[in-house]
């Protein structure tokens, strides 16, 4: 066990708050699978993932009681709960929601989505029982993450703000362009955005935290590290191949990125985002998900946590760029960048050297633009 995973917090009153939240996690999970039941839906994925819900509820429940040791309960609550997640999905995938009106709101809550939600957190909250963490290192582990998750988002909101401005004096030259011209020209304010908005978010946060530039990880590779990023580079496209493959097998839709659905009608794009994928996106996604981020993390979590809670909010904050299509293809396709980021998040733990994910991420998002430039063109 790491030292940001060991128990704390420890004692009889703090040893029963953790599993007592894991099972009302459970409890509202398992409410939610049993929704779509209720109302008349027989399909057997539903009925699995409310069974696997009312496991977890019964290894909650047999834990605070004595029934079962905390090293048995606590795995089988988190498992069970992963296994809902996935089949929470699949089923909003295929169009199972059991939408909720409530008067105060103009929209329905899809209570699917609720259970999906809650058994993700119940999964936490099953490692967090496993490994003895009271409610202290909870709740500092979740402050953390809300923080960082704020991080995330102004790295999202910032560079489009900077884009806005940058906008506003060209936005007449802009206007005279036609086509594919404009759209370029857009893009490259768009990217200008990204570096400046990023690099506004990323000091500001040293600044807060008391960092300075030796924060960041960045040095030229190693023999060695070289080798990783070309390991690394196979291993991230085998990893899409092997999900897409999964989710086709499984029928699955996924929803299409907003720059892939822009450039199916204006392919040349494609062809000026190859280098920019290369010299920004890579290089400045990684430097404030990897560097700043999934680094932060490591003071509460341990290094495979970080990994883990780390995607989990990159997959999150590209939520709105994956809004192409329902929300069931939605999470499809954040559940393919997650399992990416999974793979980005490892190689830069690994080599804890920037370069290294950098370059991956901008040769893997270039390939993916050249090959929908082929596809398109």
């Amino acid at each position: 066990m790491t030292e940001t995973a060991r128990a704390d917090d420890a004692g009889p009153i703090a040893s029963e708050v953790v599993p007592g939240i894991g099972t009302t996690l459970a409890g509202i999970t398992m409410v939610a699978m049993l929704v779509p039941v209720r109302r008349g839906v027989d399909d057997p994925v539903v009925l699995a993932g409310m069974a696997f819900s009312v496991t977890a509820v019964l290894a909650f429940l047999a834990r605070r009681h004595g029934y079962i040791k905390p090293r048995i309960a606590a795995p089988v609550a988190a498992v069970s709960s992963v296994v809902v997640v996935l089949l929470a999905g699949y089923s909003l995938n295929q169009g199972v929601m059991a939408p909720l009106a409530v008067p105060s709101i103009p929209f329905s809550i899809p209570i699917v989505f609720v259970g999906f939600v809650t058994a993700g957190l119940t999964a936490g909250i099953g490692v967090a029982d496993y490994y003895g963490i009271g409610p202290g290192g909870l709740k500092r582990r979740s402050r953390r993450t809300l923080n960082l998750t704020v991080v995330g988002l102004a790295g999202l909101i910032v560079p489009q703000l900077v884009m806005v401005v940058l906008l506003i004096p060209v936005s007449p030259m802009v206007g005279t362009l036609s086509g594919i011209e404009r759209l370029v020209a857009t893009q490259i304010i768009s990217q200008l955005g990204v570096v400046i908005g990023t690099t506004i978010v990323v000091g500001s946060f040293l600044r807060m935290t008391d960092h300075d530039l030796s924060f960041i990880d960045l040095r030229w590779p190693t023999l060695r590290e070289i080798g990783w990023t070309v390991v690394g580079l196979i291993v991230l496209l085998v990893t899409l191949y092997a999900i897409t493959v999964l989710m086709q097998s499984a029928g699955v839709e996924s929803s299409e990125h907003a720059t892939a659905q822009q450039a199916e009608n204006n392919p040349e794009l494609l062809l000026v985002l190859v280098p920019i994928a290369i010299l920004i996106i890579g290089p400045f996604e990684e430097l404030l998900y990897r560097n700043v981020i999934q680094k932060s993390l490591y003071g509460v979590f341990s290094r495979f946590g970080a990994v883990a809670v780390g995607s989990v909010i990159f997959a999150g904050v590209h939520a709105l760029a994956y809004a192409t299509a329902g929300l069931g293809a939605v999470i499809a396709s954040l559940g393919t960048v997650f399992g990416l980021s999974i793979v980005l998040g490892t190689i830069y733990e690994r080599t804890r050297n920037l370069f290294v994910p950098a370059l991956i991420h901008g040769l893997y998002n270039a390939l993916v633009f050249g090959n929908l430039y082929f596809v398109y063109a």
